[in-house]
């Protein structure tokens, strides 16, 4: 049997606005789904207050779980509130049998699938992690071609985490990976976009996961970066053989049990947590927390 952690999940966003909001229309992508041979959801639920006059559950071209809700009336707040209890299975220790960098093409080429989670939608260009000079040649000075896609993965990784400083200050929601790259600073999202960049131009496909991590980690070990709020990581095609892999820069880590997967998909467009429409005037405030709590089996 795989190795596996059991956690009791919670996560709360509060949106409040000063002026009544009308019209408001949102799509929520945040409840952990169940991926066969990743995680199991045992049980879990979303709850918004005030409840939504229209509700919609549905799925998205990368097979994440979505919530539309609607409202027909002015509302002043809109909350989230999701509590899950989720098995998180270690991923299987596999052999490098990646190809090199230079020979991803070639496998590429033969992949004839356009599949959601087909690799040939996450090597172009997408909405927030476009073509960036400065990201190509960072990356080439760190991953030669004839390195092994597995490896480039890794050297990636482990670079950025040296270069980089996480600073939950430094950059919103809105901030470039150009942007972000320039300080080197910057959190979970923008480690993310900025490693995605990089791979895509070593001709690695590559993509975004959000998720939660471990809030309370192993008894000698440190507290992992962004474990306070939703997280994000990256993932890469390293080959027919091998396939997909996962790996957090912020952390320079692969990613583990201490990763639960809510939606993956190009960049932070196709997975924001939430995302819609509304009317109202003057300010908003957001906040959210988060909490991943280890249960004994």
């Amino acid at each position: 049997m795989p190795t596996a952690m059991l956690y009791d999940i919670g996560l709360q966003i509060e949106q409040k606005y000063n002026s009544p909001a009308v019209g408001a229309r949102q799509v929520v992508r945040i409840v952990p789904p169940t991926i066969p041979g990743e995680q199991e959801v045992i049980v879990s639920s979303l709850t918004v207050d005030p409840p939504p006059h229209e509700r919609r559950d549905r799925r998205d071209f990368y097979g994440n779980g979505v919530v539309e809700i609607a409202y027909t009336t002015a509302q002043d707040h809109i909350n989230y509130k999701v509590t899950a209890r989720v098995r998180r299975f270690e991923p299987s220790q596999q052999l490098k049998l990646s190809p090199t960098v230079s020979g991803l093409a070639e496998e590429l080429a033969s992949f004839h699938s356009l599949a959601p989670l087909a690799p040939h939608h996450f090597l172009p260009p997408s909405p927030r992690v476009p073509e960036v000079a400065a990201l190509a040649e960072y990356a080439a000075s760190i991953v030669p071609p004839d390195a092994v896609a597995l490896d480039a993965v890794e050297a990636l990784g482990k670079a950025l985490f040296r270069d980089m400083k996480f600073d939950p200050k430094a950059t919103t929601v809105d901030t470039t990976a150009a942007e972000a790259f320039a300080a080197r600073h910057g959190v979970c999202q923008d480690f993310s976009h900025i490693m995605i960049g990089c791979l895509r131009a070593r001709g690695i496909p590559a993509g975004y996961v959000s998720g939660f991590l471990r809030t309370i980690p192993p008894k000698g070990q440190p507290r992992l970066q962004g474990a306070d709020a939703m997280h994000a990581w990256v993932r890469a095609w390293c080959g027919v053989e091998l396939g997909w892999i996962e790996y957090d820069p912020t952390n320079e880590k692969f990613a583990g049990t201490d990763h639960i997967i809510i939606a993956r998909g190009r960049d932070y467009s196709d997975v924001a947590p939430v995302k819609g429409v509304l009317r109202t005037s003057g300010l908003q405030d957001a906040d959210h927390s988060v909490d991943v709590i280890e249960v004994e089996a």
